[in-house]
């Protein structure tokens, strides 16, 4: 994982999560508590809400992100650029100032009076703003967008066959779409990813986002500290049946959740309340590393084969070897008598054309619930072991476990699901 060094604020592993609070000088901004377009009174509550509360970065935006609006064009946002500078001049306390912009021109200007950092919610559609914050040496967080400034974060309306290929785009989902996203048009060495929660396009929904959170662990596979923005979200909101204004229970609960899953910066307008939370999830996140003199030595955070697999891929490794890895333990419970039938049966198949594979000997069979081996010397792929409590365990290789579930799959209507669930947790 690469540290990012935001004006003397260390963000990643190594340090502390980091709060980013929200000021806005756009009258379109939907949450109010957070929209100013006097200075004076910017800076106030920007020292008192913000910093006091325990901000460690602040995120003034120039514009709503609310596709509901027009977006401003680069004269129009440094137009309202005065009002932010003139806003963190009068400001007392110590933070450091992030910028809200998807073009060069308010970057470069933003970073040559004052600000410390750059929140691109285009993507870097802008192809000269990373160049800008390079040549500031300035930290810049980049959401998961299409290279589109009048579309920002609509990763499901790119059109991928061409900007990837036909067969990528047949096979992806939602969450792979975003990983690319993050990675079109490239990566600055201080770069903080962002995966794009929030209503951006018409055609992402509360699954989408749920599904992104799900699997926030893949996107460390980049090897940059990540931003999360979660405050108040539908997505959360939806989960609990609360409206925007009784929601923050659920964010400060996806908040732990977040950080544990590898978020580093957290953007709220609820500071104090998140920055207790973020503290929560940090310590009972456990990322394991050591360092010699020369020598640092870090666990992967991977909690599935498509994790490892996006960890693989990143590294140039061939991903095909993540099945002979990440052995995975289940426990059934409530099976029928013909699913447990079936399932036994399945895994029988497997451990003896795996050991008929290994050794050349087609007639050697396995037993159930051995662990010994498979008579080739070497631990036999999955085994299945009936608990005291009449569960089933069934532990195994990836690829000996897809190959069950694939046999159970094709087994009938009574173990196709449980098949398809297997598959599904693998």
């Amino acid at each position: 994982m690469n540290s990012v060094d935001a004006a003397g604020l260390g963000i990643g592993d190594e340090f502390p999560p980091r709060i980013m609070g929200v000021l806005n000088v756009s009258e379109e901004s939907p949450y109010d508590p957070s929209v100013y377009d006097d200075p004076g009174e910017a800076a106030r509550y920007v020292d008192e809400e913000l910093i006091d509360e325990g901000a460690d970065i602040v995120d003034i935006g120039l514009e709503s992100a609310n596709k509901r609006f027009g977006v401003l064009s680069a004269e129009d946002e440094l137009e309202r650029l005065r009002v932010a500078l003139d806003t963190i001049e009068s400001v007392s306390g110590d933070a450091i100032f992030s910028i809200e912009t998807r073009y060069h021109e308010v970057a470069d200007a933003a970073l040559s009076r004052g600000f410390d950092m750059v929140n691109d919610i285009a993507g870097f559609a802008d192809p000269e703003l990373p160049t800008v914050c390079a040549a500031h040496d300035a930290a810049v967080a980049k959401m998961a967008s299409p290279p589109d400034l009048e579309r920002p974060g609509a990763v499901e309306e790119t059109d991928w066959a061409a900007r990837k290929s036909p067969a990528w785009a047949a096979e992806a989902d939602y969450v792979d779409q975003v990983y690319e996203a993050l990675k079109q048009n490239g990566l600055t060495d201080k770069t903080i990813i962002d995966p794009a929660f929030g209503g951006w396009s018409g055609a992402q929904t509360l699954d989408d986002d749920r599904e992104t959170f799900r699997r926030l662990r893949e996107f460390r596979a980049l090897g940059r500290p990540m931003l999360v923005s979660i405050n108040r979200k539908n997505f959360l909101g939806a989960i609990a049946d609360r409206e925007t204004a009784d929601r923050l229970p659920v964010s400060l609960a996806a908040t732990s959740m977040a950080v544990e899953r590898g978020a580093h910066v957290i953007r709220t307008h609820d500071v104090a309340e998140t920055r207790d939370a973020a503290r929560i999830g940090a310590a009972f996140t456990e990322r394991a590393s050591s360092m010699t003199e020369s020598v640092t030595v870090s666990r992967l955070d991977i909690d599935s084969t498509r994790t490892f697999r996006r960890h693989l891929d990143e590294r140039g490794v061939d991903t095909a070897i993540a099945a002979a890895f990440q052995p995975h333990a289940f426990e059934l419970e409530g099976l029928s008598a013909s699913q447990r039938e079936q399932l036994t049966a399945a895994v029988e198949t497997v451990r003896s054309e795996r050991a008929n594979a290994r050794t050349g000997d087609c007639g050697r069979g396995s037993r159930r619930g051995t662990s010994g081996g498979d008579g080739s010397g070497r631990t036999t792929p999955v085994e299945l072991f009936e608990t005291a409590d009449d569960r089933s365990l069934l532990i195994g290789t990836v690829a000996s476990l897809s190959a069950v579930s694939r046999r159970l799959r094709t087994s009938g209507e009574d173990t196709g699901q449980l098949g398809r669930e297997l598959d599904n947790l693998l």
